[in-house]
């Protein structure tokens, strides 16, 4: 079974950074495309930033010029760094499969809260 574990969600200044890990076991991290997603209250769970070994990385309009997604496929981890940091990316982000999120059970998250 794969287990998902995110990690470095955190309270930040607008205009902030952040670097949120997600670390990937119980199958071959290489096999994946995978993305971050994330979910604001009351809110559905959305897209955010994709990956693949044999394309570009992909990423949502909202975040585009700003987040950066990468992974180490030695460490089974993917990353998102996470610059110029808006109010609205407040939000659980969570790692899963490209496209669709279709790893189960998701991980449990991270929590980025950008407040003044």
């Amino acid at each position: 079974q794969v287990q998902l574990v995110e990690s470095g969600g955190g309270s930040v200044q607008p205009g902030g950074s952040l670097r949120l890990s997600c670390t990937f076991s119980g199958s071959r991290f290489s096999f994946y495309a995978m993305a971050w997603y994330r979910q604001a209250p009351g809110n559905e769970r959305e897209f955010v930033a994709s990956i693949r070994w044999n394309a570009g990385p992909v990423y949502a309009e909202f975040v585009k010029g700003r987040f950066t997604i990468s992974r180490e496929i030695d460490k089974n981890t993917l990353y998102l760094q996470m610059n110029s940091l808006k109010f609205e990316d407040t939000a659980v982000y969570y790692c899963n499969s490209a496209p669709g999120g279709r790893l189960e059970p998701w991980g449990q998250g991270t929590q980025v809260t950008v407040s003044s």
